[in-house]
């Protein structure tokens, strides 16, 4: 057997010697290490027929001649490729490869842009879990078991009791309990409604803000409000107030702003009306200050909340809220600038 593999050995040197090109050292490999009858293989198989004395000196015989004929091959494989890669591969005429440049997404941009307004008006930024108890999500802010939120069409509802928050209220309120006022806070986040169409979406982002204090008014809501939108969309736009329901909040009211698309003449985007809806606002109902502790005679508050998915569907004059979720990256490297 030891003079089989020396003999293997020469003759394949011989050969691999005499080889020319790429394609003839890959026609060697398959000869003598193929699998299904390479000359390699073949010898390693006629071991376990030779006598057990034999066997050990023999298998080491056959394996440095593996050995050898794996090292020459890819030896003579390498010196016959060119620099870079097989023949077939290089082309220097090809232009470069571009690396593609990732960007902040819409939704991003516009979250820390809204987080900067609120961080120059001496708010902080408040985090909490978007899997929520009741409590916190319902009855803390003041949704009695009828309400229509609660219901299984809207809400999606876990094992236990917990539910996907459905708007980001409920940082308020454990904000609230685990500190006293005075305090500014806002809280951005994703939330979840049983809800999909072109604007509306399963998960989307809110940001909510809340503000508690001795001698709050409905003045000091509108001029936040007025204050952030104008620093959002420019000087030019007017806010608006109208009156609405939230169990949260008494009295409860809804924002709007002057269409930014057309100055508020009345086009598509705000059906003619002049005016775009943002979101709720209103005082903090008693019921809320009592369920975390505060004392609704001393302290009076104001909340609101706005969707950031409209937001940067306004600012930039996206159709389709699903756009912002499809990560396609035709959609998404077109936003390289803020927005005018």
């Amino acid at each position: 057997m030891s003079r089989n593999a020396e003999e293997i050995r020469r003759q394949f040197d011989a050969e691999l010697a005499a080889a020319q090109g790429a394609e003839a050292v890959e026609q060697l490999r398959v000869r003598y290490l193929g699998r299904k009858a390479g000359v390699v293989r073949d010898l390693l198989q006629a071991l376990g027929a030779l006598p057990a004395s034999e066997r050990a000196a023999a298998g080491e015989a056959a394996n440095r001649l593996r050995a050898h004929v794996e090292g020459a091959l890819a030896a003579a494989k390498g010196a016959s490729a060119p620099p870079g890669g097989p023949a077939s591969d290089l082309d220097p005429t090809l232009p470069g490869r571009r690396f593609e440049r990732g960007l902040p997404h819409p939704l991003t941009r516009t979250a820390r842009r809204i987080e900067e307004v609120f961080l120059e008006m001496g708010y902080s930024i408040a985090d909490g879990p978007e899997v929520e108890t009741d409590f916190h999500n319902f009855e803390a802010l003041n949704m009695p078991a009828h309400h229509p939120a609660r219901d299984g069409q809207d809400t999606f509802y876990l094992t236990g009791g917990r539910v996907l928050r459905t708007h980001t209220s409920p940082v308020q309120i454990r904000t609230m309990q685990t500190r006293r006022p005075p305090l500014k806070v806002v809280a951005p986040g994703r939330v979840y409604r049983r809800d999909s169409d072109v604007t509306h979406s399963p998960m989307f982002h809110q940001v909510e803000g809340l503000l508690v204090d001795e001698g709050i008014s409905f003045a000091h809501l509108k001029g936040t409000l007025a204050h952030f939108c104008r620093r959002m969309f420019g000087r030019g736009v007017e806010v608006r107030l109208r009156p609405s329901y939230f169990p949260f909040v008494e009295p409860g009211g809804e924002y709007d702003v002057s269409c930014i698309l057309c100055q508020g003449a009345g086009c598509r985007a705000c059906k003619g009306t002049g005016w775009l809806e943002m979101g709720g606002c209103g005082m903090v109902h008693p019921a809320v200050f009592e369920k975390v502790g505060y004392d609704p005679e001393r302290w009076t508050g104001f909340a609101f909340g706005l969707g950031i998915d409209r937001i940067v569907m306004l600012r930039y004059g996206i159709p389709d809220i699903r756009l912002l979720f499809d990560n396609d990256l035709r959609f998404l490297t077109q936003f390289t600038d803020e927005p005018a």
